[in-house]
């Protein structure tokens, strides 16, 4: 549903899409959030005059990823932030795109954005006058919500790495493959949303004060340090991948080896018991009662033998 909000001298208010429409010009600063399924996102969004029809398309598209573009007398804005924790479906981050011009943003999402409550509780506390304002408490709702995930990820692939030699565990490799899958996903967004807001930071735009453009960079920077950690645990997760890999398969080897010299402890006794249990006659000493204790003793000295020479050429050595 569409939320409209409107700062008038410092005191913000909450009002009706209609009521805007015929009070548009006595707010100093407006903000219009419309949200792209409902059928009549279109119309809303078209309501508000002087808006290229560019950015009309850019708003309401589905796939977008974060930039910046100035356009005319304003700029196009998507950023990536954290989804709601009751959207769980699509890409863990979710897009909201920005119209900002003088006195006025439209901002567009298709799914619940996490910075949006906060954000829009600063703009009812009165603390945004203009759309640098908003655009900058976006920008810093969304890189302190990721910092923190981004971080954990680290730490998770921190005690992987530590328990590494003693693990090796069909859990543990699912574990390493889905951090790094969270960090190329969200690397994908993170680098250009860097750009957009160093871009933005140095654009010449009569709404941007010193304050957001200070703001905006270091949002920027904050970028930048996610960016330069995903791509760390990215590279970390491939090699964790790698020696988990390399110790399954050390571990299958080992298992293999034992099997072989198993088997082949009891080859040379397999072929002696086949050899005396043949049905023929003349077999040397089949009818002396001690026969039998004596092949048991013969094989039990083959196989020691046959385990005293493994061990002493290392064969079973870790």
């Amino acid at each position: 549903m569409s939320r409209v909000f409107v700062n008038e001298g410092g005191h913000a208010r909450e009002i009706t899409l209609d009521a805007f429409c015929a009070e548009a010009d006595h707010a100093t600063f407006s903000w219009i959030h419309a949200d792209g399924w409902r059928e009549d996102a279109r119309d809303i969004v078209s309501r508000c005059d002087h808006m290229p029809e560019a950015a009309l398309s850019a708003l309401l598209a589905q796939e977008t990823r974060p930039r910046c573009t100035l356009m005319a007398h304003g700029a196009l804005i998507n950023l990536r932030g954290l989804g709601s924790e009751d959207d769980a479906s699509g890409d863990p981050l979710v897009s909201i795109r920005l119209w900002a011009e003088q006195a006025r943003v439209i901002s567009v999402s298709y799914r619940p954005l996490a910075a949006f409550e906060p954000v829009m509780k600063r703009m009812l506390a009165g603390t945004i006058h203009d759309p640098g304002d908003l655009i900058a408490a976006f920008a810093q709702e969304i890189t302190e919500a990721l910092d923190p995930e981004i971080a954990q990820l680290g730490d998770n692939l921190d005690e992987i790495e530590s328990t590494l030699s003693d693990t090796g565990s069909p859990e543990v490799r699912r574990e390493v493959s889905e951090i790094r899958a969270t960090a190329i996903s969200y690397r994908r967004f993170i680098a250009p949303q860097r750009q957009a807001l160093e871009r933005l930071s140095a654009a010449d735009a009569p709404w941007l004060h010193a304050d957001d453009r200070l703001h905006l960079q270091e949002a920027a920077d904050r970028c930048a340090r996610m960016a330069e950690e995903l791509e760390a645990v990215r590279e970390r997760s491939a090699l964790a991948h790698e020696e988990l890999t390399d110790l399954r398969a050390e571990q299958m080897n080992r298992q293999a080896l034992i099997i072989s010299v198993v088997a082949l402890v009891f080859l040379p006794l397999t072929f002696l018991t086949g050899l005396l249990g043949m049905n023929v006659n003349g077999i040397p000493f089949a009818h002396e009662a001690w026969a039998f204790w004596g092949v048991v003793a013969v094989c039990v000295a083959m196989a020691a033998g046959i385990g005293g020479w493994f061990a002493a050429t290392h064969w079973l050595r870790r």
